[in-house]
């Protein structure tokens, strides 16, 4: 698998948020909390995204300090400590000197003795950045360690001024991918693609939409990815037609179609792919009316994330196909300037053409900038997800449409020239889907 983000680069990612924070400031961040599933029983746990993405760091119970000048270190983790009767039971813990030596931080202390350390190294900041309302839990411990500061004003101690905000800093870092994420997130789409794939042969047999299910979650872990990016979507016929359809209980039937919307998660990074195929391997008329609409929608938004284009600019040049094309299918009455002014297209597209993708699937980062549409920078990654969805219960069509719901999307990175797409692994041209699932 071997695609791991080098140590350096989470330095350097360490060092770039401080070169953009206020003179006299601190950063602290929180590592992701563990979860109760039910009982004793714990979910697998999964690093806060913006801890992992300035630290690698794989465990709860973290809190990073970031501290510019400190004159014996600046990039401080507090950590568990090695134990090795409780690592009998739970497994290996790094502890603070491992913490040094493998991840690269300047210094490191035991997450217990916390309250007794932080609170020295926040006294003289003049700013204090931090999750502001993320989690009320550490919001407390903050407000705590800043009573601590301030109860010591009589004896020379100067608390912060200001509590800041972090995000904004950190996620418009996150938003531009550097070439050892871009690695990742390309195996990870090669992955999903082969994922998809395997699916749309599954699925000539018959069965229910878990079993197409599981053919994900196995292709996924037999490629080294331990999670789905995000709960896998598997709509047989009509339920096709619900965005965030996860039941994946329903018999899958001849005669309709499959969407698919699943992704592995990779090294914490996401992938995020959808199709929509027969079950039959063979689409029918309508289907595949309807399929070269959106397929020729989705083409026309890759080929407008570019640099220079604004973000909105592929959901337009989307939104104008898959319109014309319901007009020319006699879904819509009117003109296309009509019809996208009063968005009569909306029962049938009411989603955005896209999201940025990174460590969320949802990925952080503006989509404005003040008032104007953020400007396509090479870096950014994407994902491009035009449909169209009949509702079953939509009289204003002919009945031979209804229940149909089309998405195709892929994972694409903004370069110098264009875009790249990461996700074409897996068919999406009407001839080659039939072509995979006659094989």
């Amino acid at each position: 698998m071997a695609v791991t983000i080098p140590v350096k680069e989470f330095a350097e990612r360490r060092r770039k948020l401080m070169d953009r924070m206020a003179p006299d400031s601190i950063a602290i961040l929180p590592a992701a909390p563990e979860r109760v599933r039910n009982r004793d029983v714990l979910h697998p746990f999964r690093q806060d995204s913006d801890f992992q993405y300035l630290t690698g760091f794989g465990e709860p119970e973290a809190v990073l300090a970031l501290i510019p000048g400190r004159e014996h270190g600046e990039a401080v983790l507090f950590c568990k400590e090695r134990n090795p009767e409780k690592e009998l039971w739970d497994g290996f813990l790094v502890g603070p000197e491992g913490a040094i030596e493998r991840y690269g931080f300047d210094d490191a202390f035991p997450i217990a003795d916390i309250d007794d350390i932080l609170p020295g190294m926040i006294e003289g900041r003049s700013r204090v950045y931090y999750p502001l309302g993320k989690d009320p839990a550490f919001d407390n411990r903050v407000m705590d360690w800043l009573k601590v500061i301030r109860s010591k004003v009589r004896s020379g101690a100067h608390p912060p001024g200001e509590l800041v905000a972090l995000e904004h800093l950190l996620h418009d870092m996150r938003l531009y991918k550097s070439a050892a994420e871009i690695k990742v997130m390309a195996k990870a789409g090669q992955i999903s693609a082969e994922a998809h794939c395997r699916a749309m042969k599954r699925a000539r047999q018959g069965g229910y939409e878990y079993n197409l299910e599981a053919e994900l979650i196995h292709t996924f872990m037999e490629h080294g990815a331990r999670s789905t990016a995000y709960p896998s979507i598997v709509g047989g016929g009509a339920n096709g037609c619900i965005l965030h359809y996860i039941e994946n209980a329903a018999p899958l039937k001849d005669g309709d179609l499959v969407l698919i919307d699943a992704g592995c998660e990779l090294e914490c990074y996401a992938s995020d792919i959808t199709r929509t195929f027969p079950v039959s391997g063979k689409f029918s008329p309508e289907q595949k009316a309807l399929y070269e609409v959106v397929l020729a929608a989705q083409y026309a938004a890759i080929d407008a994330v570019k640099p220079d284009n604004h973000w909105n600019q592929p959901h337009e040049a989307a939104l104008k196909v898959l319109t014309q094309g319901l007009i020319d299918l006699g879904l819509l009455a009117g003109t296309l300037d009509d019809a996208l002014a009063n968005e009569s297209y909306k029962p049938f597209f009411m989603h955005r053409t896209g999201h940025w993708l990174g460590l969320d699937v949802h990925d952080v980062g503006d989509y404005k900038v003040g008032d104007a549409w953020r400007v396509l920078e090479p870096g950014m990654a994407l994902t491009v997800e035009p449909g169209l969805y009949i509702a079953p219960d939509n009289t204003d069509v002919e009945p031979r449409w209804r229940g149909i719901g089309i998405r195709i999307e892929d994972d694409v990175v903004v370069t110098k020239e264009g875009c790249r797409n990461l996700t074409e692994g897996v068919p999406k041209t009407i001839a080659d889907i039939e072509a995979l699932m006659a094989d």
